[in-house]
């Protein structure tokens, strides 16, 4: 059994508690990850076999929009669907559209403050890195250059969102 340090209290949430058994479990706000899966996967190339020959001699345009969907399941059960579409231009000819919806499904026991945080900053976090590869691998087959998505701040586009709700719309 390992040894655990007494020194950090756990916090308000977050309760620790010992079993008869002596193993320590953690109570409070909990996420889990039950399934990972890809919903809906497109990769088109429009313009082969000529675009390849243009990729020698222009520079790509690539444009990568990111979304995220939640869809309440069962009680305390989310599907929470991570939607990149990406496309590349070459000389004013599109060369690749790719669009992928990963999904997956997640369990979250915490408090109702909480959850719409949980689901639209950590969820996304844990799909991206997945979401990212699948994308990456895509546009290789495809025949170009990896798209290599740069991370996201799933925090900042969510206190973003929050703040365009908050503003009042404006009247013309």
């Amino acid at each position: 059994m390992a040894k655990q340090d007494k020194s950090a209290a756990p916090t308000d949430e977050t309760k620790e508690t010992v079993t008869q058994e002596g193993q320590a479990t953690v109570e409070g706000p909990s996420l889990m990850v039950t399934a990972q899966y890809i919903k809906d996967l497109s990769v088109e190339v429009p313009g082969a076999p000529t675009i390849y020959g243009l990729m020698q001699g222009n520079q790509p345009d690539v444009t990568v929009n990111i979304d995220v969907n939640v869809q309440p399941l069962k009680d305390k059960t989310y599907e929470v669907v991570l939607v990149v579409k990406a496309s590349c231009k070459l000389a004013e000819q599109v060369a690749f559209l790719v669009e992928l919806s990963y999904g997956g499904v997640f369990v979250i026991n915490a408090p109702n403050e909480h959850i719409e945080p949980m689901l639209l900053i950590e969820c996304p976090r844990l799909l991206f890195p997945f979401a990212r590869n699948i994308v990456a691998d895509s546009t290789r087959d495809a025949g170009f250059p990896p798209v290599l998505l740069s991370p996201v701040d799933f925090h900042a586009l969510y206190n973003q969102q929050k703040q365009n709700q908050q503003q009042p719309a404006t009247a013309e």
